[in-house]
């Protein structure tokens, strides 16, 4: 957060002087007026400056891509960070070498670091934002391998007639199996147990 006080002929100059300084523009600033000034008498006599205070907020993207390449380097790791955002939804795409050490064993690093990245956003969003962070297109590889055990471990139940419980996962991923087996109409899935160990269950429908 930056904060710059100003004064000018007027509340507008002095605004524009403070946005200068702060390289920003006025939708993306907090104005609070100190003193609209006064002209004086002929514009000479009394006359006073007006004096404003321009704050230019925290960017969101700004510190979860600072808290990011922090982490990234001490960790080890030289990663380039790529910016996507569509509305609310935010995706920071890393690359470089050693990546596997921020994705970790089936993607648990890389799901910590969206998890925390995500309270980083929000912390300085006025609205929320769903971030997503990914890793040398992991999360595409990880949907195909869990769309594959979803369906895998479904047949297993309908053969079985037994309920098939799997390992926990986070709500983003139980949604994926989730949405691989709705159209298997002999099972149904629901989510048992609290985060961090809450998990899937696929139960055949007798």
């Amino acid at each position: 957060m930056k904060k710059v006080t100003a004064a000018g002929q007027s509340v507008e100059e002095a605004v524009n002087l403070a946005l200068a300084q702060l390289n920003s523009t006025k939708d993306r600033v907090e104005i609070e007026i100190e003193d609209e000034g006064k002209k004086g008498f002929f514009g000479l006599f009394g006359a006073r400056k007006a004096i404003v205070h321009v704050t230019l907020p925290a960017d969101p993207i700004e510190e979860s891509l600072k808290f990011l390449k922090n982490v990234s380097e001490n960790m080890g790791v030289n990663a380039e960070i790529d910016i996507r955002r569509q509305g609310k939804n935010v995706t920071f795409h890393l690359s470089g070498e050693k990546i596997a050490l921020l994705i970790g064993k089936r993607g648990q690093t890389l799901n910590s670091l969206q998890y925390l990245t995500q309270l980083v956003a929000n912390r300085y969003s006025k609205q929320f934002l769903n971030v997503t962070v990914d890793a040398e297109d992991y999360r595409n590889r990880r949907n195909d391998t869990l769309i594959q055990l979803a369906e895998r471990m479904a047949n297993k139940a309908i053969k079985t007639g037994k309920s098939v419980s799997l390992e926990p996962m986070p709500s983003f991923e139980r949604k994926v199996i989730h949405n691989a087996l709705l159209h298997y109409p002999k099972i149904k899935t629901n989510s048992n147990g609290t985060e961090p160990y809450r998990h899937l269950v696929i139960t055949p429908i007798r």
